[in-house]
C-alpha cells in the first residue's frame, strides 16, 4: 500500500472516510451467489457490514466513501457542506489495492463503497464504477461489491455499476417530499425513485436476457436496498411503513434500512442545526421495533395498513408489533395448531416463519402438543395466550390489559426479543 502513496496519509484516510461512511445503513450482502471468473474472493450470501446474517453468520465489507467533500448540506449529514471536517478523497488506485490487502489479511469480506457529491453526479458516479470495474477487471477480485447510486446519476451509468457491483442502493433518506424540501433542499425524491426504477427495469431486462442466453452478464445479482433516516423529520411510523410498503411493491426492493437519527452538530463545537429536533439520543427503540415491522410485510404476509392505522400511527414501543396486533383481534385468536392454515400460524405471537413450516409439515404425520411446539423454536411465552393444541390451552386470549402487563417490556427496549421470529 506504500507503494501508492504516504502510508501516514492513507492511514487517515481510512479513519476519515472509513467514520464518515458508518452511518449508512444500507449495505447488506444477501443475495449473492458470487461471481465466477475472479482469480480470488468469495461473495457470502449474507447479512450486512459487522452485523449478523439471516442465518446467524457475521460478515464484514470494507465501507468507505471515496470522498467526504460534498456541495450538498444536508441537515443530517456529517459530511454536508457547511459541516466542520477535514475533507479527505481516495484514489482509485488507493482504494482497489486497499480492498485486495484487506482481503488477503482476512479483514473483510468485501466493499461497501459511496461518496460524497463532489461534483456532477455522473462523475462521482464514474469514480465508483471505475473502483469496482478495476477490482474484478484488474485484481481479479470475484468477492462482494456493494455500490451506492449517487442521485442524479444517468441510466446508462447505472446500468455499468450492476455489472460490476453485486447490490446497488438509491438511499431516499425521508418519508416525505416536503421533509427532504426542509432538511435535504438539494435532493429529489422524484429523482431517487427514478433511480430506483431504472436499477428494477434493467434487473428485469437482465433476467430476460439471461433465459435466452446464460452467458449473458449478471446485473446486481443481490438486487437493490434503501435506507430510511428515522427522528430527522416529523413523520409517524405509519408513514414510514407505508412508503416502505409502496417501495417493496413498486421497485423489487431487497431491503429497506432504517436507521436512528443520530444528532450531529454543524461544527467543531456540536452546534445543532436549526432544522432539526432536539433529540437527546438517537431513537434506537423506535427503530427497532420498525425492523420487526418490517419483517412483518416481508416474511409474515401483513400489509402496513394492517401493522398501524390511523387511530395508532406509531408502533408500541414496549411491544412488539405483531403481539400488539393480536391484542387488538383477539377476536382472531385462539388458533389450533394441528389445524390452522400457515398464513393463519403466522399471525400467532411467538410462531415464526420457520416455526409455522415447521409445524405444517410435522403435523402431516402426527398431532402436536405444546411440548413439540417448543421443541420447534416456538416462544411459548408469548404463543400460550393465542394458541391451542387439539383444543388444549396453556391460557386464555380473554383480557388484553392482562396480556399486556406479562408480555410488555417495562423499559420499552425490546433489545431482549428475538428480532425476527416472534
Amino acid at each position: 500500500m506504500s507503494s501508492i502513496t504516504d502510508f501516514g496519509a492513507l492511514q487517515e484516510k481510512i479513519a476519515v472516510l472509513a467514520g464518515a461512511a458508518k452511518y449508512d445503513a444500507s449495505c447488506a450482502t444477501s443475495g449473492s451467489g458470487g461471481r465466477g471468473g475472479g482469480r480470488f474472493g468469495q461473495c457470502l450470501p449474507a447479512g450486512v457490514c459487522h452485523s449478523w446474517t439471516e442465518d446467524g453468520r457475521c460478515v464484514s465489507l470494507l465501507k468507505v466513501l471515496f470522498s467526504n467533500v460534498c456541495r450538498f448540506d444536508c441537515a443530517y449529514c456529517v459530511n454536508r457542506a457547511s459541516a466542520d471536517t477535514r475533507r479527505l478523497s481516495f484514489s482509485v488506485e488507493e482504494l482497489v489495492e486497499l480492498t485486495v490487502q484487506f482481503y488477503r489479511r482476512n479483514y473483510i469480506e468485501g466493499l461497501f463503497l459511496s461518496s460524497g457529491i463532489f461534483a456532477d453526479p455522473d462523475i462521482v458516479m464514474e469514480k465508483l464504477i471505475a473502483t469496482a470495474r478495476a477490482l474484478r477487471r484488474e485484481a481479479g477480485f470475484a468477492g462482494y461489491i456493494h455500490l451506492k447510486i449517487i442521485p442524479g446519476t444517468g441510466e446508462k451509468l447505472i446500468r455499468e455499476a450492476g455489472l460490476w457491483a453485486d447490490r446497488l442502493s438509491a438511499n431516499i433518506e425521508l418519508p416525505t417530499e416536503k421533509s427532504l424540501a426542509a432538511l435535504a433542499p438539494q435532493k429529489s425524491g422524484k429523482v431517487i425513485f427514478s433511480a430506483m426504477r431504472d436499477v428494477r427495469d434493467t434487473s428485469a431486462e437482465n433476467a430476460e436476457d439471461r433465459k435466452r442466453l446464460r452467458s449473458a452478464p449478471v446485473f446486481a445479482p443481490a438486487g437493490q436496498s434503501t435506507q430510511l433516516i428515522v427522528g430527522a423529520s416529523s413523520e409517524d411510523d405509519r408513514r414510514i411503513l407505508s412508503l416502505s410498503g409502496a417501495l417493496y411493491r413498486r421497485f423489487g426492493m431487497r431491503r429497506v434500512y432504517y436507521s436512528a437519527f443520530i444528532p450531529v452538530g454543524v461544527n467543531g463545537r456540536g452546534l445543532p442545526d436549526p432544522r432539526l429536533p432536539d433529540l437527546p439520543g438517537p431513537p434506537l427503540v423506535r427503530e427497532h421495533r420498525l425492523y420487526q415491522a418490517d419483517w412483518l410485510l416481508r416474511f409474515y404476509h401483513f400489509s402496513p395498513e394492517e401493522v398501524l392505522d390511523e387511530s395508532s400511527p406509531f408502533l408500541d414501543p414496549h411491544l412488539d408489533p405483531k403481539t400488539a396486533w393480536a391484542l387488538k383481534h383477539l377476536d382472531f385468536f385462539p388458533i389450533d395448531i394441528n389445524r390452522a392454515p400457515y398464513e393463519t400460524l403466522l399471525r400467532a405471537p411467538g410462531i415464526g416463519a420457520k416455526t409455522a413450516r415447521r409445524i405444517i409439515e410435522t403435523r402431516r404425520r402426527r398431532a402436536l402438543s405444546f411440548d413439540t411446539l417448543r421443541r420447534m423454536g416456538a416462544v411459548l411465552k408469548r404463543a400460550r395466550y393465542f394458541v391451542t393444541c387439539s383444543g388444549a390451552r396453556l391460557d386464555h386470549p380473554d383480557d388484553a390489559a392482562r396480556i399486556r402487563r406479562l408480555l410488555s417490556d417495562s423499559d420499552g427496549a425490546g433489545l431482549q426479543l428475538p428480532l425476527f421470529d416472534f
